[in-house]
């Protein structure tokens, strides 16, 4: 499993406006400065985070987004699920994979089953706010 660009910087933006949330809007432009990320790219991604209700878009000249929820209602496994789609390494331990007529003798399915469980054991429980605390930990 490889997370692409798009899930990559989804978190880093969802944590810029976690770590900048003063109570205003902050603008794409503003992150994509902090970040070094095109607002271009930036645009794309909001808009996908805006859609599913993540973030909340305020429009006019003091416009920008802002956090629905707080930092610790949000897991890295959410963001990364709605940027990225499924996070399962091959498509038969997916969450609605059909049964696999080889699953029953098949050891590789042992196995992508505890990778698999393993990669959603670490982002289904790791939040905005831990990623928030690491960030402060690190001094940045």
């Amino acid at each position: 499993m490889k997370i692409s660009t798009r899930g990559r910087y989804a978190l880093r933006l969802m944590l810029d406006l976690a770590m900048n949330d003063e109570g205003t809007p902050i603008r794409i432009k503003d992150v994509a400065e902090r970040q070094g990320i095109s607002d271009k790219y930036l645009e794309q991604i909001i808009s996908i985070l805006n859609k599913a209700g993540y973030v909340k878009s305020v429009r006019g000249p003091q416009g920008g987004y802002l956090l629905r929820k707080k930092p610790e209602d949000y897991t890295a496994g959410m963001i990364l699920r709605l940027t990225e789609g499924s996070l399962a390494p091959v498509a038969c331990v997916e969450e609605d994979a059909a049964d696999c007529e080889r699953q029953k003798g098949c050891v590789t399915y042992l196995l992508w089953k505890k990778i698999n469980e393993a990669v959603s054991g670490v982002v289904d429980t790791v939040t905005l706010k831990d990623l928030v605390d690491w960030q402060k930990d690190l001094g940045n």
